[in-house]
Order: C-alpha cells, then structure tokens, then sequence
C-alpha cells in the first residue's frame, strides 16, 4: 500500500489539532461558571459512535485486505484479529498501570473547583495527573496518525472524535493541578502540554515504521486492526462510561447513535 507524503502531512497536522484540543477543556474549566454536562455526554457519546463505526467498518476491514496481500484466507483472519486485540489490550495495560485517582478519565467537572482548597502538598498529584493524561494520549496519537494515512476521507471524523474525547481530559487534567498549585495559568499550560504526547506518538510511530520496520502491506494492516482496537476500547471503556456520568444515560446513547448515522452516512456519500 503507497503512502504518500501529503498524506502524511495530513495525518501529523490532524493528530496535532486532536491533542492540543486538551487546552480547549482547559479553558473551559476557567472560562465558565457550570459544566455543561448533558453537551459533554451528548458529544461523547457521538465520539464513540464515530470510533467504533470507522473501526469496524473501515479500519479492520481495510487492515484484512492489506494483510491478504501478503497472506491468503486464514492465515490474514487470525492475525487480524491478534493485531486488534492487541490494541485494546495496550489501552487497558496502560489504564492497568494508571493509579485511579491518578487517571484523567475520572470524571471533574468545573464546578469542583469552587470546592477544593489550594493545597501546596497536591503538587505531585498534579504533576502526576499531566503525566497520566501524557501517557493516555501517546497512543491515541499513534491511532489518528494511521487513521489519516489510512484514509484522508475518514481521517477528519477521526481526529474530531479524539478532539471531542480529549476536552474533558483537559478539564480533568487542569482541575487537580489547579489544586496543586492555585495558578489558573500554570495548569492550563500543564493541560495544554500534555496534549503534545499525541502528536509525539504519531512521531515516534511513524519514525520507527518508515526507518526501523520498514512499510509494507502486512505492517500495514497490523497497524490499522491495532488503531481499531484501541479506538474500541476507548470507546467503550472511556468514552461512554465518561458520557453517563455526566449526563443521562440516553443521552450518551443518542450521541451514540447520532455518530454512526453520520459517519455511515459520510462514507456513502464519499
């Protein structure tokens, strides 16, 4: 499977946009008053919808065809199937290793801020919260890194679904750190770094593919059932769970649905 270099540059820019979007939870954590709660699990639950609609549909399907090149019948199943387990598997070892008070995805909400106050000695928990969201992040970029070079038409839905994903992220992130040191200023800056681990991993990923292991088919789709299994269990893990608690539960479901109409919808359309 070609690759091109405009691809290329398209993924990275995506994967750049998806991270960063953690500075936009950030803001909203100090700009606003309430959290708007039933937008969030609304939103997150269409992020799901998208994610696990492009894996299923597009992502492992591809990552089959591109394994077939090289491997017939079975043979390209059964490693398509290891491949996107494994990447649900690297997801849940990484939350496995997260301490959970510790993990960006507990639910915060602005709110909290009001009633939590400044202690110096929370330093290291908001260092560690930064690092946490840091370690969450780097394959998530990875993720939206191969989506893009997968297929440009489905690479916009997928980094605004991340995007979407990542601002609670940033509003978690900001809240303890706001904690640790009562500077508005240095946990935005916090936040708004630790959405930088996306664009990295897309880095390293792609540095290690191109110069170490070489692009090829079977890589290739290894990596695209990998990117579906770890946008799955995102999906049903974090994004979803995240959803009803902040909303109703039909909300997140509503989202849900909402997300793979649509992005069926895109991919008839185009």
């Amino acid at each position: 499977m070609d690759i091109s270099w405009n691809n290329v540059l398209l993924a990275f820019t995506l994967t750049l946009f998806a991270g960063l979007s953690t500075g936009i939870g950030s803001a909203i954590a100090f700009l606003t008053k309430k959290t708007n709660k039933k937008f969030l699990s609304l939103s997150l639950g269409f992020s799901a919808g998208v994610m696990i609609y492009v894996s299923f549909v597009e992502l492992f399907p591809t990552a089959k065809e591109s394994i077939e090149e090289v491997y017939d019948g079975k043979i390209a199943d059964i490693i398509t199937a290891i491949a996107f387990f494994c990447g649900m598997g690297l997801i849940a070892v990484i939350d496995k290793l997260i301490p959970s008070y510790e993990n960006p995805h507990e639910v915060k909400s602005v709110e909290s801020m009001a009633q939590q106050p400044h202690d110096k000695k929370l330093m290291r928990m908001g260092i560690f919260s930064a690092l946490a969201i840091g370690i969450h992040n780097f394959p998530e970029g990875l993720a939206t890194f191969i989506a893009g070079l997968s297929n440009p038409e489905i690479a916009y839905p997928i980094a605004f679904a991340i995007a979407i994903h990542n601002i609670p992220e940033g509003i978690a992130v900001s809240v303890p750190i706001f904690f640790a040191t009562g500077n508005r200023k240095k946990a935005f800056k916090l936040s708004f770094l630790s959405g930088l681990s996306e664009p990295l991993g897309a880095i390293i990923g792609f540095v290690l593919i191109y110069f170490f292991i070489g692009i090829n088919a079977v890589v290739l789709g290894v990596l695209f059932a990998l990117v579906a299994g770890i946008m799955v269990f995102i999906s049903l893990d974090e994004l979803l769970p995240t959803a009803k608690e902040y909303g109703a539960h039909h909300l997140s479901i509503y989202g849900l649905v909402t997300g793979m109409g649509l992005m069926a919808f895109s991919l008839l359309l185009f």
